[in-house]
Protein backbone atom coordinates (compact mmCIF):
# COMPACT_ATOMS: atom_id res chain seq x y z
CA UNK A 1 0.00 0.00 0.00
CA UNK A 2 1.46 3.99 0.48
CA UNK A 3 4.77 3.96 2.13
CA UNK A 4 3.25 4.97 5.19
CA UNK A 5 0.15 2.64 5.09
CA UNK A 6 -0.54 -0.98 5.79
CA UNK A 7 0.25 -4.03 3.55
CA UNK A 8 -3.13 -5.35 3.67
CA UNK A 9 -5.40 -4.74 -0.22
CA UNK A 10 -8.10 -2.27 0.91
CA UNK A 11 -11.72 -3.46 0.44
CA UNK A 12 -12.99 -1.49 -2.44
CA UNK A 13 -16.91 -1.79 -3.54
CA UNK A 14 -17.15 -2.38 -8.10
CA UNK A 15 -19.60 -0.78 -10.25
CA UNK A 16 -22.14 -2.55 -11.41
CA UNK A 17 -21.06 -2.11 -15.26
CA UNK A 18 -16.92 -2.84 -15.32
CA UNK A 19 -15.07 -1.89 -18.37
CA UNK A 20 -12.18 -4.17 -19.36
CA UNK A 21 -12.67 -6.75 -16.21
CA UNK A 22 -11.24 -9.79 -17.37
CA UNK A 23 -9.54 -12.94 -15.66
CA UNK A 24 -6.05 -13.97 -16.30
CA UNK A 25 -5.65 -17.19 -18.13
CA UNK A 26 -4.31 -20.40 -17.35
CA UNK A 27 -1.72 -20.09 -19.85
CA UNK A 28 -0.85 -16.21 -19.13
CA UNK A 29 -0.63 -17.72 -15.39
CA UNK A 30 1.98 -20.58 -16.46
CA UNK A 31 4.03 -18.03 -18.47
CA UNK A 32 4.24 -15.25 -16.00
CA UNK A 33 5.46 -18.28 -13.56
CA UNK A 34 8.03 -19.27 -15.98
CA UNK A 35 9.24 -15.72 -16.69
CA UNK A 36 10.12 -15.33 -12.99
CA UNK A 37 10.42 -18.71 -11.17
CA UNK A 38 10.65 -17.13 -7.89
CA UNK A 39 7.19 -15.42 -8.45
CA UNK A 40 6.28 -18.77 -9.68
CA UNK A 41 7.03 -20.35 -6.42
CA UNK A 42 5.28 -17.76 -4.59
CA UNK A 43 1.90 -18.19 -6.80
CA UNK A 44 2.31 -21.76 -6.17
CA UNK A 45 1.69 -21.75 -1.68
CA UNK A 46 -0.28 -18.32 -1.69
CA UNK A 47 -3.64 -17.98 -1.79
CA UNK A 48 -4.93 -17.76 -5.67
CA UNK A 49 -5.27 -14.65 -7.45
CA UNK A 50 -9.58 -13.33 -7.17
CA UNK A 51 -9.71 -11.31 -9.75
CA UNK A 52 -11.25 -7.88 -9.20
CA UNK A 53 -14.21 -6.74 -8.82
CA UNK A 54 -15.51 -10.02 -6.95
CA UNK A 55 -18.65 -11.11 -6.00
CA UNK A 56 -21.34 -9.64 -4.71
CA UNK A 57 -19.23 -6.42 -4.06
CA UNK A 58 -19.82 -5.41 -7.63
CA UNK A 59 -23.54 -3.91 -6.92
CA UNK A 60 -22.44 -2.14 -3.21
CA UNK A 61 -20.54 0.96 -4.02
CA UNK A 62 -20.69 4.01 -6.86
CA UNK A 63 -17.55 4.85 -8.56
CA UNK A 64 -18.13 7.84 -6.59
CA UNK A 65 -18.68 6.15 -3.49
CA UNK A 66 -15.61 3.96 -3.80
CA UNK A 67 -13.21 7.25 -4.26
CA UNK A 68 -14.69 9.27 -1.82
CA UNK A 69 -14.42 6.12 1.00
CA UNK A 70 -10.84 6.13 -0.40
CA UNK A 71 -10.77 9.73 1.05
CA UNK A 72 -12.36 8.70 4.43
CA UNK A 73 -9.78 5.88 4.64
CA UNK A 74 -6.62 7.77 4.41
CA UNK A 75 -4.55 7.88 7.30
CA UNK A 76 -7.14 6.58 9.98
CA UNK A 77 -7.09 2.67 11.42
CA UNK A 78 -9.23 0.35 9.76
CA UNK A 79 -12.59 0.63 12.46
CA UNK A 80 -11.86 4.20 13.32
CA UNK A 81 -12.17 4.90 8.75
CA UNK A 82 -15.58 2.55 9.37
CA UNK A 83 -17.28 4.42 11.52
CA UNK A 84 -16.74 7.86 10.11
CA UNK A 85 -17.64 6.34 6.56
CA UNK A 86 -20.53 4.66 8.07
CA UNK A 87 -21.43 7.92 9.57
CA UNK A 88 -21.31 10.04 6.34
CA UNK A 89 -23.49 7.12 4.77
CA UNK A 90 -26.40 7.91 7.30
CA UNK A 91 -26.33 11.17 6.09
CA UNK A 92 -28.05 10.16 2.52
CA UNK A 93 -31.19 9.08 1.97
CA UNK A 94 -32.40 5.90 3.87
CA UNK A 95 -28.89 5.59 4.92
CA UNK A 96 -27.74 5.28 1.08
CA UNK A 97 -23.92 6.78 0.63
CA UNK A 98 -24.86 10.44 -0.20
CA UNK A 99 -24.57 10.90 -4.21
CA UNK A 100 -22.35 13.65 -5.24
CA UNK A 101 -25.23 16.13 -5.45
CA UNK A 102 -26.87 15.36 -2.06
CA UNK A 103 -23.15 15.21 -0.85
CA UNK A 104 -22.78 18.89 -1.75
CA UNK A 105 -26.71 19.79 -0.42
CA UNK A 106 -24.98 18.58 3.31
CA UNK A 107 -23.96 21.32 5.35
CA UNK A 108 -20.02 21.14 6.56
CA UNK A 109 -21.49 20.89 10.41
CA UNK A 110 -22.56 17.44 9.36
CA UNK A 111 -19.75 16.36 7.87
CA UNK A 112 -17.74 17.45 10.95
CA UNK A 113 -20.39 16.01 13.30
CA UNK A 114 -19.84 12.85 11.55
CA UNK A 115 -16.16 12.72 12.27
CA UNK A 116 -14.53 14.55 9.26
CA UNK A 117 -11.28 16.59 8.89
CA UNK A 118 -11.90 19.92 7.44
CA UNK A 119 -9.32 19.02 4.76
CA UNK A 120 -11.29 15.76 3.86
CA UNK A 121 -14.66 17.66 3.83
CA UNK A 122 -12.84 19.90 1.09
CA UNK A 123 -11.41 16.70 -0.68
CA UNK A 124 -14.93 15.06 -0.78
CA UNK A 125 -16.57 18.59 -2.08
CA UNK A 126 -13.90 18.54 -4.41
CA UNK A 127 -14.72 15.25 -5.90
CA UNK A 128 -18.37 16.31 -5.85
CA UNK A 129 -18.17 19.41 -7.43
CA UNK A 130 -15.79 17.77 -10.71
CA UNK A 131 -18.46 14.87 -10.95
CA UNK A 132 -21.46 17.49 -10.77
CA UNK A 133 -19.92 19.38 -13.37
CA UNK A 134 -19.20 17.21 -15.68
CA UNK A 135 -15.21 17.75 -15.20
CA UNK A 136 -14.54 14.01 -14.03
CA UNK A 137 -16.55 11.41 -15.99
CA UNK A 138 -16.94 8.57 -13.51
CA UNK A 139 -19.67 6.60 -15.39
CA UNK A 140 -17.25 6.24 -18.55
CA UNK A 141 -13.72 6.23 -16.90
CA UNK A 142 -13.45 2.41 -17.03
CA UNK A 143 -13.27 3.53 -20.99
CA UNK A 144 -9.88 5.08 -20.96
CA UNK A 145 -6.34 3.74 -20.60
CA UNK A 146 -5.10 3.20 -17.51
CA UNK A 147 -2.45 6.39 -17.22
CA UNK A 148 -5.18 8.56 -18.75
CA UNK A 149 -7.46 7.51 -15.90
CA UNK A 150 -5.13 8.47 -13.37
CA UNK A 151 -4.37 11.99 -14.36
CA UNK A 152 -7.97 12.34 -14.11
CA UNK A 153 -7.83 11.25 -10.69
CA UNK A 154 -5.09 12.59 -9.03
CA UNK A 155 -6.39 16.13 -10.52
CA UNK A 156 -9.60 16.33 -7.55
CA UNK A 157 -7.79 17.19 -4.09
CA UNK A 158 -7.08 14.07 -1.79
CA UNK A 159 -6.39 11.89 -4.61
CA UNK A 160 -3.06 10.43 -4.95
CA UNK A 161 -1.50 8.08 -7.75
CA UNK A 162 -1.49 5.38 -5.10
CA UNK A 163 -5.00 5.82 -4.72
CA UNK A 164 -5.86 5.80 -8.72
CA UNK A 165 -4.06 2.63 -8.66
CA UNK A 166 -5.97 1.55 -6.10
CA UNK A 167 -9.09 2.48 -8.07
CA UNK A 168 -7.72 0.89 -11.71
CA UNK A 169 -6.78 -2.73 -9.88
CA UNK A 170 -9.48 -3.04 -7.92
CA UNK A 171 -12.38 -1.50 -8.48
CA UNK A 172 -11.79 -1.34 -12.71
CA UNK A 173 -10.32 -4.84 -12.75
CA UNK A 174 -6.96 -3.61 -14.63
CA UNK A 175 -4.38 -6.71 -14.67
CA UNK A 176 -1.13 -4.52 -15.11
CA UNK A 177 -1.14 -2.15 -12.21
CA UNK A 178 2.07 -2.23 -10.37
CA UNK A 179 1.52 0.53 -7.37
CA UNK A 180 5.64 0.46 -6.82
CA UNK A 181 5.68 3.07 -4.20
CA UNK A 182 2.71 1.10 -1.31
CA UNK A 183 4.95 -0.38 1.36
CA UNK A 184 3.15 -4.36 0.97
CA UNK A 185 4.73 -4.19 -2.35
CA UNK A 186 8.32 -2.90 -1.24
CA UNK A 187 8.17 -5.37 1.55
CA UNK A 188 6.99 -8.48 -0.40
CA UNK A 189 9.64 -7.89 -3.27
CA UNK A 190 12.05 -7.95 -0.41
CA UNK A 191 11.15 -10.87 0.96
CA UNK A 192 10.55 -12.59 -3.00
CA UNK A 193 14.41 -11.57 -3.78
CA UNK A 194 16.10 -12.15 -0.16
CA UNK A 195 16.69 -8.73 -0.35
CA UNK A 196 18.77 -6.82 3.26
CA UNK A 197 16.38 -3.70 1.78
CA UNK A 198 13.04 -2.98 0.71
CA UNK A 199 13.59 -1.65 -2.84
CA UNK A 200 13.23 1.42 -3.74
CA UNK A 201 10.11 2.73 -6.15
CA UNK A 202 12.15 2.85 -9.30
CA UNK A 203 13.90 -0.66 -8.20
CA UNK A 204 10.37 -2.08 -7.90
CA UNK A 205 9.09 -0.39 -11.38
CA UNK A 206 12.44 -2.03 -13.12
CA UNK A 207 11.52 -5.41 -11.41
CA UNK A 208 8.40 -5.08 -12.89
CA UNK A 209 9.22 -5.55 -16.49
CA UNK A 210 9.44 -9.68 -16.01
CA UNK A 211 5.41 -9.22 -15.06
CA UNK A 212 3.80 -7.41 -17.16
CA UNK A 213 1.11 -7.64 -18.88
CA UNK A 214 0.17 -9.04 -15.34
CA UNK A 215 1.47 -6.57 -12.66
CA UNK A 216 -1.74 -6.77 -10.86
CA UNK A 217 -1.24 -10.12 -10.11
CA UNK A 218 2.63 -9.86 -8.98
CA UNK A 219 1.14 -7.14 -6.78
CA UNK A 220 -1.60 -9.50 -5.55
CA UNK A 221 1.46 -12.10 -4.47
CA UNK A 222 3.99 -9.67 -2.85
CA UNK A 223 1.03 -8.49 -1.05
CA UNK A 224 0.49 -11.76 0.26
CA UNK A 225 4.43 -12.16 0.98
CA UNK A 226 4.59 -9.45 3.26
CA UNK A 227 1.79 -10.37 5.47
CA UNK A 228 3.18 -14.17 6.62
CA UNK A 229 4.96 -14.31 9.21
CA UNK A 230 9.00 -14.63 8.62
CA UNK A 231 9.89 -18.13 9.13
Amino acid sequence: MRARGRARLPHWGTAVTIARFVKPTSAQMRELARRDPALGRALARVPPFPGFPGGAERVVRSHFHSLARAIIYQQLAGKAAKTIHDRVAALGPSGRFPSAAELLELPDEQLRGAGLSRNKIAALRDLALRVESGRLKLASIGRLDDEVIVERLIEVRGVGRWTAEMFLMVRLGRLDVMPATDLGVREGLRRLDALDERPSPAEVLERAAAWRPLCSVASWVLWRLAEEKPS
